[in-house]
């Protein structure tokens, strides 16, 4: 089959690209400096740090039918193009659909940008605009793909967005649980190895061009029912609005003391992403529920009560709930 080139591919979604591309039969090279885990078994791993000259000095000399970057850092991807652009004959970049100038709206493909940072590094809240560097330095490229994606999740997850609910109600049986009351909130999850293997085959395939990598439209509600049954929930669902939360120092969105997935409306449009594109490209989406079925899985794995990046932990959340009226 082809050469491929993953740079990054010892993260999660890097590594799942790698993994799929061997699947498929592809001889893959990782190209990373290896922290935050090991890459795929049977594929060869280069390690490189791309912030230092020379990092792709072990790359260069060979002819790659697809490079596929999963940078967040413009320094990082900038200096792949410079270096690899003229022996890579495809590149896809994995980029977000945090790129967007307004996030409260429908976004398609076309829906304006933010400004992009001229620094080399993007530190954490400069990821959109990091990101929209990253694109930049891609379509100096003949033949490129950017996948802007949403929501990834399934198992693996190291920021613990996606599992918490799941878990958490694997947790607490027929105990109370504590929940954002934004049901009707727009959503959208892809599946890790769904996006991995529509990249892998658009890869393959010369697709070019920008196209949202998102899950089927659903709202936060509707993955909290599905997590409920995934998890064979007994207990009681206990809404709290978001001022309220926010009043006791629950964030949105991620982190140690987050509800998981709960937006501001200023960022409601993640949820409401264009597929059309996606879908005619041929993106094939598994059910959510199986998504959830096998992150929960994951959880149990990886332990219910370990700690987390993202959720209250159960004791400050039943903390909480003897608060609610």
């Amino acid at each position: 089959m082809g050469q491929m080139l993953v740079l990054g591919g010892t993260s999660w979604v890097g590594g799942q690209i790698a993994h799929e591309a061997v699947v498929r039969g592809h001889d893959v090279t990782c190209l990373a400096r290896g922290e935050s885990g090991d890459a795929p078994g049977a594929v060869t791993f280069v390690q490189a740090d791309r912030s230092r000259p020379g990092a792709y000095d072990e790359v260069v000399d060979r002819r790659w039918d697809m490079v596929v970057d999963v940078s967040r850092q413009p320094g990082q991807v900038r200096s792949a193009v410079e270096a690899l652009g003229t022996v890579a004959s495809h590149w896809t970049l994995v980029s977000t659909g945090s790129v967007y100038a307004d996030q409260s709206v429908p976004l398609t493909e076309s829906s304006p940008l933010l400004a992009a940072t001229e620094h080399d590094e993007a530190a954490t809240q400069e990821y959109g605009e990091g990101k929209v560097a990253c694109e930049e330095a891609v379509r100096q490229l003949r033949r490129h793909l950017v996948v802007r994606a949403g929501l990834i999740g399934g198992p693996g997850d190291r920021s613990d967005r996606l599992g918490h609910y799941a878990a958490r109600f694997a947790l607490a049986g027929d105990g109370p649980v504590l929940v954002p009351d934004v049901a009707d909130q727009p959503m959208q999850v892809i599946d890790v190895r769904d996006l991995a293997a529509w990249i892998v085959r658009s890869a393959e395939d010369g697709v070019t061009g920008i196209v949202h990598g998102v899950g089927e439209p659903t709202t936060v509600g509707g993955l909290i029912s599905l997590s409920a049954e995934a998890a064979g929930f007994t207990g009681r669902l206990v809404p709290a609005d978001p001022e309220w939360l926010h009043d006791h120092d629950v964030e949105e969105w991620m982190g140690p003391r987050s509800l998981p997935l709960w937006l501001p409306r200023s960022h409601h449009g993640m949820g409401m992403m264009d597929d059309s594109r996606a879908i005619e490209l041929g993106l094939d989406r598994r059910p959510l529920a199986e998504t959830l079925a096998d992150t929960l899985a994951d959880e149990r794995d990886r332990g219910l009560d370990r700690e987390r990046r993202a959720g209250l932990p159960r004791p400050d959340e039943l903390a909480l709930i003897d608060l609610r009226p």
